[in-house]
């Protein structure tokens, strides 16, 4: 579960990251987050900070960090994947942010099964998007994920 919640963590820094517009500094400081809680442990009480948590933080700034230092070549590899008419900026913001890392793990980090980031990724959109958006993102990861 500790990949799952810093997979969650980190695309909660990513998603502020490009939607709130907030520095990337500022975003791996992780200070919105007193207690982590996966929307899937929402009947369970909140988890204090602890030493397991600075393990997650850490992998998750890394998955933050990665993506954004390779985010045109993740963002070209999405583009190149959507339909035509199609933009980033049409996207759904849950779905881009879920994908980026995604594609970064599964670009720079091949130690993971892609079927594993994938699934994660997809349950992160589930979790966190009211649309049906993980559709897309699963089939545009299995694209990518061929390649």
């Amino acid at each position: 579960m500790a990949r799952r919640n810093a997979r969650i963590l980190a695309f909660q820094a990513l998603f502020s990251w490009d939607v709130g517009g907030t520095p990337i500094e500022d975003v791996l400081q992780f200070n919105w987050t007193e207690k982590l809680v996966s929307p899937m442990d929402m009947d369970e009480e909140p988890v204090e900070k602890s030493t397991k948590q600075t393990e997650e933080e850490t992998f998750a700034r890394f998955l933050v960090s990665g993506a954004v230092e390779h985010i045109q070549e993740i963002d070209e590899k999405i583009a190149s994947h959507l339909q035509s008419g199609w933009s980033l900026e049409r996207l759904n913001k849950v779905a881009l942010a879920a994908m980026r890392l995604a594609i970064y793990e599964m670009t720079w980090q091949t130690s993971v099964d892609h079927n594993i980031v994938i699934d994660e990724a997809v349950t992160i959109v589930k979790d966190f998007s009211p649309d049906e958006s993980y559709r897309f993102v699963n089939a545009v990861l299995d694209k990518i994920s061929k390649e």
